[in-house]
């Protein structure tokens, strides 16, 4: 398979190569945003919630904090903590520091995602660039070359703009898709983050002692 995948990219020629870099910054800005938005926010975010609440209702909230503490990675519980540690001690604080947390996070979440939609537009132009230059090289080996020499002449050229044409799309197609399923796991996690941060003021708001007292 190697040998197969290094003859295709000698077939393609020089822009082939270029292709392959942008290849590894697609997969790495991948990994990178999987890691990110899934593997540290692997937690069940519904049920993460729920052990808040009802820690809240009690007036619980060192347990709800070392729930928190439990998951240090995860954006929805760096919010909870942010919005714990100012319990009692007002509504405008509260609003303040869960608001601060929600800032804090989301650059982290939404970062690089729109740089595959740029990648999936740089790899096709780049195979589009590789596609004409192996066509020129083709009518170059009609006009210029010797009978005997342009039929292989042809069909290299005719390989190379194939490769290319094949190869710059193929990793648009990946970027692309890449771009649409982690967008929209980053767009899920934020849009949580905005709901369950609004129930938690709820929820702190309504044990407050000082709101209580007032």
């Amino acid at each position: 398979m190697l040998e197969s995948f290094a003859k295709f990219l000698k077939d393609g020629g020089p822009f082939m190569y270029v292709n392959v870099f942008n290849v590894v910054i697609v997969l790495a800005i991948i990994i990178d945003r999987v890691i990110a938005i899934v593997v540290k926010n692997s937690l069940s975010r519904e049920a993460f919630m729920r052990h808040i609440l009802r820690m809240v209702a009690n007036r619980n909230f060192d347990r709800a904090l070392k729930l928190c503490n439990a998951a240090p990675r995860a954006a929805l519980a760096k919010v909870v903590k942010a919005g714990l540690q100012r319990a009692n001690k007002g509504e405008a604080v509260i609003i303040a520091a869960i608001d601060a947390a929600i800032l804090d996070v989301t650059p982290g979440i939404k970062t690089r995602v729109g740089v595959l939609w740029a990648m999936a537009n740089i790899a096709t132009l780049v195979g589009l660039i590789g596609t004409v230059t192996g066509l020129i090289g083709a009518f170059q080996a009609i006009g210029l070359a010797a009978p005997e020499q342009r039929a292989a002449l042809l069909s290299g050229g005719i390989s190379e703009a194939m490769n290319n044409t094949a190869f710059g799309l193929s990793i648009a197609v990946t970027s692309i898709v890449a771009h649409v399923l982690i967008s929209g796991a980053a767009k899920k996690l934020v849009e949580d983050l905005e709901r369950y941060s609004v129930v938690l003021e709820n929820a702190l708001l309504l044990h407050d002692d000082t709101t209580l007292a007032a």
